[in-house]
């Protein structure tokens, strides 16, 4: 078997099966979880992908043979390890996942104590050596290896989301909920039963070959299914999820998609009803809409560099009630400081049953006030060269400049953010006007027009 680290990311375990990822790197990550947390109860969850149980079987039996016990969840989100972790003191947890990567990718999650994350700078580069070397501690012997125990977490996960809405506030809407063939159905069909919402069910068998595409709302061909369905059953919204349904995305009630930007201050604002004078934590990619919205509640608006590891961090440090990234991951400091793609489309349902408005109108607003460009990348050859560049071109003394997270530069009436990737070279580029949606397709099409010109 290949051992590669190709497989070894920023944030977590991600790579093409089996070449960059197979069982024999599986179970050797089991061995070296237990070795880099002194983890005694580890819990571990898989989502439908089908390679997915071979994967999670194989770490498995790497966590036991470490001399660590395994809480088996079976089939699950992340955010349901993120909660198994937490809910049930254990030292760690492992999700095998590849949520919206293509259909050949699989990889893992990790956790540690308190669902805090293990990424690159807080474990993850010692575990990658560990495996890739095999610098691995010796199996325990016979009477000192784990054991496995299969626990159902499923009542106790959705008695727990319940606890975010008030119930007696919601109305009898009807909603298309698309889970895209990935592991959100069978949450959907517990939470069914609590909520007085008509739920038309997409895609929500489990099927691990997606035969109606892979599970990415992102991807602007696999949000018609969703679109079509609210139009055909004239329903109030509609909510896709990625396929370990850690994000959701959002269409009106015409079946027009929103942008997750504008849904982090609606987010902020809800929770600042409950919650006056909290911190919200936002990323830099796009951020004036949220910072107003924060402000006018009376929270207080912080910025965090992108990233699900610095969003958590950021968050326990400020104390902040909830986080909120403008790709639809959403962080609730109840939840552990947790994304979670259930809680969010909860909360935001609530919040429209209490307004007694449609998403569109909720929205419509913000959207004028703060039209943007939406995340667009671009492949380069030289991504810090085309960095530099730009802000030789774009840093003038009227320029508000932030280093946060790649380069932000803001003026009076208009502010990007060009950023990096972790893991390709690929530029990542936001742009957001005030009020004036002319001038901000005419900046992201300068911007873009320097950046491809640097690429010829």
């Amino acid at each position: 078997m290949t051992l590669s680290r190709k497989a070894f990311k920023a944030y977590d375990i991600r790579g093409r099966v089996p070449d960059e990822l197979n069982e024999e790197m599986a179970y050797r990550i089991g061995r070296a979880f237990v070795e880099l947390l002194s983890a005694r109860n580890v819990v571990v969850g898989r989502d439908v992908r089908l390679s997915s149980s071979a994967l999670a079987t194989a770490v498995t039996k790497g966590l036991i043979d470490a001399g660590c016990n395994v809480v088996d969840i079976g089939l699950c989100g992340t955010e349901q390890i993120y909660f198994a972790t937490s809910y049930l003191g254990l030292d760690g947890g492992i999700m095998v996942t590849a949520s919206h990567n293509p259909m050949d990718y699989n990889g893992m999650k990790l956790v540690r104590e308190g669902s805090r994350p293990i990424s690159g700078d807080t474990g993850l580069r010692v575990l990658e050596e560990k495996v890739v070397t095999g610098d691995l501690a010796s199996i325990v012997s016979e009477a000192e290896r784990g054991t496995v125990t299969t626990k159902n977490i499923m009542d106790d996960y959705v008695r727990h989301l319940l606890t975010y809405i008030d119930r007696s506030a919601l109305k009898p809407l009807r909603i298309v909920v698309n889970a895209g063939n990935g592991c959100a159905g069978p949450v959907l069909d517990e939470l069914e039963k609590f909520l007085p919402f008509e739920l038309i069910k997409v895609h929500c068998e489990l099927d691990g070959t997606f035969p109606n595409g892979i599970p990415n709302p992102l991807l602007v061909e696999n949000r018609e299914s969703t679109a079509r369905a609210v139009r055909e059953h004239q329903a109030d919204l509609g909510i896709a999820w990625d396929g370990d349904f850690d994000r959701c995305f959002f269409f009106d009630e015409q079946g027009d998609f929103i942008e997750g930007y504008y849904l982090v201050g609606f987010l902020a604002q809800a929770f600042l009803r409950k919650c006056p004078k909290a911190k919200i934590i936002h990323d830099p990619r796009l951020m004036w809409n949220t910072i107003e919205l924060v402000e006018q509640a009376g929270g207080q608006a912080v910025e965090s560099k992108t990233g699900h590891a610095f969003i958590k961090e950021r968050m326990r440090a400020e104390d902040a009630v909830y986080g909120g990234e403008m790709s639809a991951h959403h962080y609730f400091r109840d939840f552990s400081y947790c994304d979670s793609g259930m809680i969010s489309w909860l909360l935001i349902v609530e919040s429209m049953c209490i307004m007694n408005q449609p998403l569109s109108t909720l929205v419509a607003d913000r959207m004028v006030r703060y039209p943007v460009s939406g995340e667009i990348n671009r492949t380069v050859k030289d991504a810090p060269q085309v960095l530099a560049q730009i802000e030789r071109n774009y840093l003038t003394p009227d320029a508000d400049v932030d280093r946060t997270d790649g380069l932000s530069i803001a003026y009076q009436n208009w502010r990007f953010n060009v950023r990096m990737s972790n893991t390709e070279p690929v530029l990542r580029l936001n742009v957001e006007s005030r009020g004036d949606a002319r001038l901000m397709q005419q900046k992201t099409q300068e911007m873009l027009a320097l950046i491809d010109s640097m690429n010829n």
